[in-house]
C-alpha cells in the first residue's frame, strides 16, 4: 500500500476517533445531566412532596437502576458511532449540516427548524417504536428497554444496540433535508433527554388537568409513557399523543388513570374538572 494512502487512512482514523470521543462525551454528559438531574430532583430532593404524584406504589431496586445505567453507557457509545455518519456526511456535502450564523436563514427558520425536528422526531419515534414491538423484531431490538417494567430516569438511554442505532439515525436523516443552527440542535437534543428522563421518572410531573385540555392534551404526560412500560401494546408516542390517538393505540384507561376519574375517555370530556393532588 502506498505511503500517502497509509497516511491518509491514518489521518482518517484519527479524525474518526477524535470525533467519536467528542460525540460520546457530549451524549453521555447530556444523559448524566438530563436523566441524572431529574433523578436527583424527583427521586431525592423533591420525593417527599411528590408522593401524591407517584404513579406506581412499588419503587424499583438499585440493581435495576445499575442495569439501566450500564445499558445507557453502551447507547452513548452507539450514538458516538452514528454521530460519525453525520460528521462525515456533512463533510462530504451529502447532509445539509450545522450552521452557526443565524443570519444565514433568519430567526423564523431557526424556530421552524426546531419545531420541525421535534414534531418529525415524534413521528419517527412512534413508527420505529411500533415496528420494534413486532415480536420477532423486539427480541433483537427493544427487549432490553422493556426489562424496566417500572422504569426510572436512568432508563432514558437503556436501549439494545439496534434500537440505539435506529434512534440515533434520526439526526442524519433530518439533516438530509434541513440545515440546522447549532443552538437549535442543542435545544432539540436537550428537549429530547429532558422529556425522555421525565417520561421514565415514575412521577406525574405535569398538571393532570392537561390530559383533558384541548391543547395541552396533545402532550404525552408521564403517565402516558409509564403505562406503555406497564402494557407494551399501547402508548407508543414520545412527545405527543397525536399518533396514538389517530392510530387507535392510546390506552383506553389512560385518561382515567392520569386524572383519577373512573371511566373517563376521549369521548366524554365535556365539563370534566380535574383536581391536582399536589
Amino acid at each position: 500500500m502506498p505511503t500517502d494512502m497509509i497516511q491518509g487512512l491514518q489521518a482518517l482514523l484519527e479524525e474518526a476517533a477524535t470525533v467519536w470521543l467528542d460525540i460520546f462525551t457530549w451524549d453521555f454528559g447530556r444523559y448524566l445531566v438530563g436523566a441524572g438531574g431529574i433523578f436527583l430532583l424527583v427521586w431525592v430532593l423533591w420525593a417527599p412532596r411528590l408522593q401524591s404524584r407517584k404513579i406506581r406504589p412499588r419503587t424499583p431496586r438499585r440493581k435495576q437502576m445499575w442495569q439501566e445505567f450500564r445499558a445507557s453507557v453502551m447507547t452513548a457509545c452507539v450514538f458516538g458511532f452514528m454521530g460519525l455518519v453525520s460528521h462525515f456526511g456533512m463533510k462530504a456535502g451529502v447532509l445539509q449540516g450545522i450552521y452557526l450564523d443565524v443570519n444565514d436563514y433568519g430567526w423564523a427558520y431557526f424556530a421552524l427548524s426546531l419545531m420541525a425536528a421535534i414534531f418529525l422526531h415524534d413521528t419517527y419515534f412512534y413508527w420505529t417504536h411500533r415496528l420494534m414491538h413486532i415480536r420477532s423484531v423486539m427480541r433483537h431490538a427493544h427487549y432490553l428497554h422493556h426489562r424496566s417494567h417500572n422504569p426510572t430516569p436512568w432508563a432514558a438511554y437503556s436501549f439494545d444496540v439496534v434500537e440505539a442505532a435506529v434512534q440515533a439515525a434520526f439526526v442524519p436523516l433530518f439533516l438530509l433535508v434541513f440545515p440546522m443552527h447549532g443552538l437549535a440542535m442543542f435545544l432539540f437534543l436537550a428537549h429530547m433527554i429532558i422529556r425522555n428522563g421525565m417520561g421514565h421518572s415514575g412521577y406525574e410531573l405535569f398538571p393532570r388537568r392537561w390530559a383533558v385540555h384541548p391543547i395541552f392534551g396533545w402532550l404525552s404526560l408521564v403517565t402516558h409513557h409509564d403505562m406503555h412500560h406497564e402494557n407494551g401494546n399501547y402508548n407508543f408516542g414520545l412527545y405527543f399523543t397525536f399518533w396514538d390517538r389517530v392510530m387507535g393505540t392510546e390506552h383506553p384507561q389512560y385518561l382515567a388513570r392520569v386524572t383519577g376519574i373512573a371511566g373517563l375517555q376521549r369521548g366524554n370530556l365535556i365539563g370534566v374538572g380535574v383536581k391536582e393532588n399536589a
